[in-house]
């Protein structure tokens, strides 16, 4: 059991010696961290709100807590606008406010027509309706990336039992189940994805389910490959001759060692569904309407492609260099994954 285990910790600490030679995947795991740091704390950034605002001797944090007209003494509305708040700095009033003082929902109505170019006021422009472009592809970002990462962990988790139940049982059930899948893959599944979505209302739960119901297909072919090339091997025949479980067998030896092509194809199947999601909202099929989305800009920017090309530039910049950050990650995880390299 130690042998085993300093055989593990060795070839970890080789893969991981070969990942870190590869300084364009070190650079781009470095880079993607804080793009989703980003948007994770997209509040922080872009908002229309101040971070904290210190008015008549109390304290206010807008950002984080919703407060009522009532708590400033607004009778003429029923929205407070924070923007419009007289502030005595004779009096100790101030606020402090995010770097960019729009959220993605709020209109510029201080621009003559919408899409108004890039500004001081609004670095990337605004689209069809006034609304930050920056603040937009910020928190689209998000969706974009909490879409990604779902599909594939659940994906992940339905294509690893599927194709781990083929790979070990074998047989009968390996053949049914193949050719389930077999059935399944020669579908055109981004037009039925296209179908289920237009059936029903999309939501972000939706797109997720119905993503997952296709996308564990690739992975339980390459589930299915190591469980059917490590069921015989010696260490499984030594549990199986010990009185293991099937599922002592599973979980503790085989699926250990079946995860490499799981963790290679992560990076490029994160993207592949960044760009799935872009390209259901760029078809009016993805995200409702109003949530920020780059798919639903680039669809604004067919539309004005002649009058507002910052609506193409800066949504298709933002996909180039996060699906290039993957790419070179997943470049980097699988030189630092093959046997032959370890």
């Amino acid at each position: 059991m130690i042998e085993k285990y300093l055989v593990k910790s060795v070839l970890a600490k080789k893969r991981w010696r070969i990942f870190k030679k590869n300084k364009s995947a070190v650079v781009s795991v470095f880079l993607l961290f804080f793009l989703v740091l980003g948007t994770a704390l997209s509040p922080l950034i872009a908002n229309s709100k101040p971070l904290y605002l210190s008015y008549q001797g109390k304290s206010y944090f807008p950002a984080f807590v919703e407060y009522t007209v009532d708590d400033f003494g607004i009778n003429d509305s029923l929205v407070i606008d924070y923007r419009n708040i007289e502030l005595d700095a004779n009096a100790g009033d101030k606020a402090l406010w995010p770097p960019v003082q729009w959220d993605p929902f709020e209109s510029n109505s201080k621009v003559d027509s919408y899409p108004s170019a890039p500004s001081s006021i609004n670095l990337m422009g605004t689209d069809d309706r006034g609304r930050d472009v920056f603040t937009r592809l910020l928190y689209g970002f998000q969706y974009s990336f909490g879409f990604a990462v779902s599909v594939w962990f659940f994906s992940l988790l339905l294509g690893t039992a599927l194709g781990g139940t083929m790979g070990y049982f074998g047989g009968r059930t390996d053949f049914i189940g193949q050719r389930i899948v077999e059935i399944l893959s020669t579908m055109p599944l981004f037009f039925l994805l296209i179908i289920l979505v237009s059936i029903f209302t999309p939501s972000l739960a939706l797109l997720i389910g119905i993503s997952c119901m296709f996308a564990w297909i690739g992975i339980s072919y390459y589930v299915r490959a190591e469980f059917l090339k490590n069921r015989n091997r010696e260490f499984v025949e030594a549990a199986r001759s010990l009185g293991a479980s099937h599922t002592r067998i599973i979980f503790k030896h085989i699926l250990p060692n079946s995860l490499t092509p799981i963790i290679t194809f992560a990076p490029f199947t994160i993207a592949a569904e960044i760009v799935g999601l872009a390209s259901l909202d760029y078809l009016g099929l993805g995200l409702q309407a109003p949530t920020p989305s780059w798919g639903e800009l680039l669809s604004q920017a067919h539309k004005y492609y002649s009058i507002a090309w910052w609506l193409a530039f800066y949504p298709s910049l933002a996909l180039f260099i996060v699906l290039n950050l993957l790419n070179l990650i997943g470049q980097g995880v699988r030189d630092a994954m093959d046997p032959n390299m370890t």
